[in-house]
């Protein structure tokens, strides 16, 4: 079967900076931040004070409260934001066509807020004391399970696990296989929920996490103050399928998504590799998927953690892959505003690349103050500007080693 084209018809999210897809971006758009001093958490029991926690979230508009006490939040997110995005692309999955809608969900971590929970319980009961939904609760590919059980997706049901990388990589692989032939229609993003005590105190003591207790400037990608990462929570979810079936029911198709890298750095269980060749190596191979020229690119939505080595690294990677026109090209971090969402940030960020594209704006780094020389590129600092977006790039990078990067264009 020769290779389909493919396209974005449905987007869906719970965010720190809006619970669907439209006030997602029109705070995006905006300049608007998610971050603020945590709650989850007792933060006097931590030298981090700040996170972008998701405000206002109701999973009883999305599923019946019985099914809500069997999920850990991020699988809750998850079912929330697949729910929106099969509404906003008008999919009726039905018996005709279930064998063929598939679901491909990442997940960084998993069901923190459970394993915490029950392992008390465990400590101060016994072992009979703990949940037989412990397990199911757990593990990180039960969003991706439970979004198919909720929806009736009977096609390919997965879930990619690369860390930072996961909702990139998921969506990548979703891709290959709607343009392969596996299935016709997929739902694919990243979901996390790490804002709780053991999540938060491990990522403190490997001190990447911003100790600037100002919430409106913690994370300032690129900028030379930058001082480590805000942790955040949510699910982006997108819907994509074939362009014949897109045309055939008359889908809004936000962008058309059209390569997929994905590589290793083996190099460092959590650092990037020297000058960010191994993301540079992602961003090559997407491109030569896409079968498009360095500058054919017009936006790049960095994984742009507010990391030192993150930031420097992804510069000097962008200028390997596009030489003359890394300086002609916007490049933005919008982990400014949402913080850094984990295994959801490519979820979450590739709807951003979609709906810059649809809509002509490329968002802002937000918090952009002091250039640093080693970053030198146009980051859009500070105002989303209008400019038509013929393709964009999405980059996510994570532990492990693990690097990957989409290509999507106007259609």
């Amino acid at each position: 079967m020769a290779n389909r084209r493919v396209v974005v018809t449905g987007l869906g999210a719970v965010t720190p900076v809006g619970n669907d897809a439209t006030t997602l971006w029109n705070n995006i758009k905006a300049g608007n931040s998610g971050i603020d001093f945590i709650t989850k958490v007792d933060r006097d029991a931590f030298p981090v004070h700040v996170a972008a926690e998701v405000k206002g979230f109701d999973p009883t508009l999305y599923m019946d409260k019985k099914d809500v006490r069997k999920m850990d939040l991020f699988t809750q997110y998850a079912v929330a934001a697949a729910k929106m995005a099969t509404e906003d692309a008008k999919l009726a999955i039905d018996e005709s066509i279930a064998e063929r809608v598939g679901v491909w969900i990442g997940c960084g971590i998993g069901g923190m807020q459970v394993y915490e929970e029950q392992l008390r319980k465990f400590i101060e009961k016994g072992s009979k004391r703990v949940s037989p939904f412990f397990v199911p609760m757990l593990i990180p590919d039960m969003a991706a399970g439970q979004v198919s059980i909720q929806l009736g997706a009977k096609g390919i049901n997965s879930c990619t696990v690369t860390a930072c990388a996961s909702g990139t990589n998921s969506i990548g692989d979703a891709y290959k296989a709607v343009q392969r032939g596996d299935v016709d229609y997929i739902i694919t993003g990243g979901t996390e929920s790490p804002i709780t005590n053991m999540a938060f105190a491990g990522f403190s003591a490997m001190r990447a996490l911003s100790q600037n207790d100002d919430p409106s400037t913690a994370s300032r990608p690129f900028d030379k103050n930058r001082d480590g990462f805000v942790m955040g929570e949510g699910a982006g979810i997108l819907i994509l399928e074939t362009l014949d079936t897109a045309l055939e029911r008359g889908a809004h198709i936000y962008a058309e998504i059209v390569g997929y890298g994905s590589t290793g750095d083996a190099y460092h269980i959590s650092a990037p590799a020297e000058g960010g060749e191994g993301a540079a190596r992602a961003m090559k191979q997407a491109l030569a998927d896409a079968q498009l020229a360095p500058e054919e690119v017009n936006y790049i939505n960095a994984h742009g953690t507010s990391t030192d080595m993150n930031d420097r690294y992804e510069t000097a990677a962008i200028k390997t892959v596009f030489q003359d026109h890394a300086t002609k090209l916007a490049v933005s971090s919008t982990k400014s505003m949402t913080g850094h969402l984990l295994g959801a940030a490519g979820g979450v960020e590739a709807i951003i690349s979609a709906k810059a594209i649809d809509d002509s704006i490329i968002p802002a780094t937000t918090n952009y103050e002091t250039p640093d020389p080693e970053c030198d590129l146009d980051y859009v600092p500070n105002e989303a500007r209008k400019q038509v977006v013929q393709v964009a790039m999405s980059n996510s990078f994570g532990f492990g080693g693990h690097n990957a990067s989409l290509v999507f264009k106007k259609y």
